[in-house]
């Protein structure tokens, strides 16, 4: 195959062969101008008088327009659209000079005209179509030369504006030969239009095309597509075994243009096909705007995706609370970074650590309180059950009972699914501290809500972030069970409901959030795979290790006994649950406290029994407890 030199031509060379291309085009406008009828003597001896003097003019001039207007210091191989603007409004410039400096020769010196108009018009015309293609044709070379033998098939989802900006990206790419064999559009009236020479299928039409065609890779060409649109093309790139790629929001591109680079495997998040949720972004305001706000948690998936919601409200102040210091240090830069304006505070503390806590409650006097630190790894809590009562519930009978103390006007604990019908000790320590919470709503001012839902995609610890470690290591990708499932939404999601719940809870609720259906572990395992563009049981292999202790097949979001209230947003709804009396609760509460410090695990779990009677241990070694009762 050709390759051109490795090292860019010296600029004094593309200079010297611009000169020379207007020279040509000079020539070749005299042979088009006299119909290449006449010798180059007779054109000579008839025109030689006029042009002797015009042509060293004419070169002076085209050199300065070249010189002046740099046209010689792109490099060739990567002409883009500015260099060709480049050139054309450098040429043109020097056809003006010429037919402006025409006028004054006739005039005041000879009588004659530099050039004859008709000679002027097609010697630009072809200067400029000479210079242009040239530089195309070099690109082209260069870009081919770079490109391996065989090419990869490409469907560009989108036959919009950006459909056709990644269209041109793609072919100019110079580390992978791409192919476009079609566009698939959601718009019919594209259906079997031919746009820039590549064919439009319709998206209804795309499952059959694929089937019946070897395509190695889809990339969407739209901006946010509706969620289920994009999640129907997702589904059929899976089934046909094509690999899904996506191009990042505009403002990412780099230097305003998109690069091939940029494009990547479309999000796990993206086969949930959730519909946008729709927020009452004024109430949201109302309630956070000048308000200073504590955030607990604050480094961690869900409490720093709370701070970056709640800083877009302009709130007086935001209280970035966490152990975590690098963590919260990263969060800090982050929002220097992209809320330049906003107020915030970075705390490191234990919100088991009752001193601080209460100091950090004298100081900044929050009106509002997002409690989502906590321990939520299932096996580590089973291990650690006195961890687990110490941050858990020790650390949220804190904050509620010194924010109740201050007055805040609300206090919203995150809570999880797996404190339904617990079986394990994280869910069942999360029961207790939303007990507490409920109980301690009916005698303080302060409105306490709970909020209640299920796995965040992405968040720290969770199983994407391991499948893709796992997938990137080569596998093999590990599930605990074929069978075991879970309700998925994403941390923007999570967090937005978050904010809404709080604007209508008005103290004591549990809010419950619609997850959506159930999702198969092992599914979002060969999902994730094939969107890696990796093959199951050829490059990564799943292996089953069998359900971890405390964890069970599937999650809940209610109990048996208890049903939901609707509210006005249909992805909310208030779960109807069991009240406790705030003494008998609280006496519990400080007996379990106590009994942490023990270290005896078997006696800590089993006075978490005797607070949540659903609690029945699943494959752990405190089932034993259960069989005694």
């Amino acid at each position: 195959m050709f390759k051109l030199p490795s090292r860019h031509t010296p600029r004094i060379l593309v200079f010297l062969f611009d000169l020379g291309i207007v020279c040509v085009s000079l020539i070749a406008a005299y042979f088009i101008r006299f119909d290449f009828v006449e010798s180059v003597d007779e054109v000579m001896e008839t025109e030689w008088e006029q042009i002797r003097l015009a042509i060293p003019l004419f070169i002076l001039i085209r050199a300065a327009c070249f010189y002046f207007g740099k046209t010689y210091r792109g490099i060739i191989r990567y002409t883009n659209t500015q260099d060709t603007k480049r050139i054309f409004l450098n040429v043109l410039l020097g056809t003006l000079i010429i037919i402006g400096l025409s006028p004054i020769r006739y005039h005041f010196y000879d009588g004659f005209y530099l050039f004859p108009r008709p000679i002027i018009i097609i010697e630009f015309l072809l200067s400029l179509f000479l210079l242009i293609t040239s530089r195309m044709v070099i690109k082209l070379l260069h870009l081919e030369s770079k490109k391996s033998s065989e090419p990869s098939k490409v469907i560009i989802y989108g036959a919009g504006e950006l459909g056709r900006i990644l269209k041109n990206t793609l072919e100019r790419d110079t580390r992978e030969n791409y192919q476009i064999v079609a566009y698939t559009d959601d718009a019919k009236k594209l259906d079997k239009k031919i746009l820039e020479g590549i064919p439009v299928i319709h998206s209804s039409k795309l499952d059959d095309f694929l089937s019946k065609n070897k395509v190695d890779k889809l990339i969407v060409g739209i901006l946010n597509p509706e969620s289920k649109k994009r999640k129907a093309i997702l589904d059929i790139c899976l089934k046909n075994d094509v690999q899904t790629l996506s191009v990042p929001p505009i403002q990412d591109w780099l230097n305003g243009e998109l690069s091939s680079s940029q494009i990547r495997p479309v999000k796990i998040e993206d086969l949930l096909g959730r519909q946008e949720i729709k927020l009452n972004i004024s109430k949201i305001s109302e309630i956070h705007e000048g308000k200073t706000i504590l955030v607990t948690g604050g480094a961690g998936s869900i409490g720093s995706e709370i701070v970056r919601q709640i800083a877009r409200f302009n709130p007086a102040q935001l209280i970035a609370l966490d152990q975590a210091e690098s963590a919260i240090y990263d969060l800090e830069n982050e929002c220097k970074r992209n809320f330049p304006d906003l107020n915030l505070t970075t705390i490191i503390a234990d919100i088991s650590d009752q001193v601080r806590i209460e100091n950090v409650f004298k100081t900044f006097r929050p009106h509002l309180v997002y409690h989502a630190a906590a321990y939520k790894h299932v096996p580590l809590m089973e291990d650690n059950p006195s961890e687990a009562i110490k941050t858990n519930v020790f650390g949220t009978k804190i904050l509620a009972s010194i924010a109740s103390e201050f007055k805040v006007e609300k206090f919203v604990m995150i809570s999880t699914d797996k404190a339904v019908n617990p079986t394990n000790v994280m869910g069942a320590s999360k029961r207790i501290a939303e007990i507490f919470c409920q109980a301690l709503n009916s005698q303080s001012e302060t409105q306490f809500i709970t909020t209640r839902f299920g796995n965040v995609l992405g968040t720290n610890g969770s199983v994407i972030p391991l499948f893709k470690k796992q997938i990137a290591e080569g596998g093999p990708v590990t599930v605990t069970h074929p069978d075991i499932t879970r309700f998925f939404m994403t941390i923007p999601e999570a967090c937005q409901l978050v904010l809404e719940a709080c604007t209508m809870g008005s103290g004591g609720e549990i809010y419950v959030f619609d997850m959506g259906e159930s999702i198969k572990i092992v599914d979002l395992a060969k999902q994730m795979i094939k969107l890696s563009g990796l093959e199951l049981d050829k490059d990564i292999e799943i292996k089953f290790s069998g359900l971890r202790p405390g964890e069970k097949l599937y999650e809940e979001l209610l109990t048996s006994e208890e049903n939901t209230i609707p509210t006005h947003h249909e992805k909310i709804m208030i779960g109807k649950v069991k009240s406790y009396g705030f003494e008998d609760v609280s006496q519990k509460i400080e007996e379990l406290i106590q009994l942490r410090e023990t270290q005896k695990n078997l006696d800590i779990v089993s006075s978490m029994k005797k607070l949540v009677p659903e609690y029945i241990s699943n494959n752990s070694e405190f089932s034993q407890l259960d069989k005694n009762n």
